[in-house]
């Protein structure tokens, strides 16, 4: 197998955080700040899992309700992603989605395809999927969602040159785009994240597909 090194890819020339940013600062029903605490999340039902993240504090003692299991990730990708994995999953608690767990983000993550695997998206482009995932955390709260299915987010050009479909120019490779199901029809999936995007909740793009919908926070509004 081949496990290839976090690439430092060049910044994509029409990628604009201001206008990300100023997208999500719209929102009016305040969901993208939300300060209640991360809830609780065993993936595979472990009552004692062997990776535990502290969540507040360097050296902070994780409560119950804020410990993630990750035993079930390909053990060489995990040790391939280092120290990253932990930082990472910090970041992901941080943001304190409602519908999204930081082990569905990271397992949307640990994925191959032949023989190419993907890896954590690097550690100064974390902040664009943030953005991405405020996003789809409040579509879901407007559908009253209550859990949200990543089924792709981050893609190294290496792992995004073997995904079937996939463009050479895909927003994945830059961290701004997810692939997310909800348990009802893709289509009002779709149509209510146009919808909300055009209320200035964010810019970006809405992908539709038979079973999952494509969101990105590019800065431009796209749709197909």
């Amino acid at each position: 197998m081949i496990f290839p090194q976090v690439p430092v890819p060049i910044e994509p020339e029409t990628m604009n955080r201001r206008r990300v940013i100023g997208g999500l600062g719209l929102a009016s029903l305040g969901v993208l700040a939300s300060t209640s605490s991360a809830g609780a999340f065993s993936l595979f039902n472990n009552d004692t899992p062997k990776v535990v993240i502290p969540t507040q504090g360097k050296d902070a003692a994780p409560a119950p309700s804020q410990r993630i299991d990750l035993t079930e990730l390909p053990a060489d990708w995990a040790r391939n992603q280092g120290s990253l994995l932990t930082e990472y999953t910090r970041y992901l608690w941080s943001l304190r989605l409602k519908s999204i767990t930081p082990a569905q983000v990271i397992m949307a993550h640990a994925k191959c395809k032949g023989m190419v695997w993907n890896t954590l998206p690097p550690k100064a482009w974390w902040t664009r999927m943030g953005y991405t995932l405020r996003v789809a955390d409040r579509i879901a709260l407007e559908m009253n969602v209550k859990e949200v299915e990543v089924v792709s987010a981050y893609r190294c050009p290496a792992y995004n040159a073997h995904c079937d479909g996939a463009k050479s120019g895909s927003w994945h490779q830059a961290n701004v785009a997810v692939d997310v199901k909800f348990p009802v029809r893709a289509s009002l999936v779709t149509a209510t994240s146009r919808n909300l995007r055009d209320r200035g909740l964010f810019k970006g793009g809405v992908g539709g597909y038979p079973d999952f919908t494509h969101i990105d926070t590019r800065g431009e509004n796209m749709n197909w």
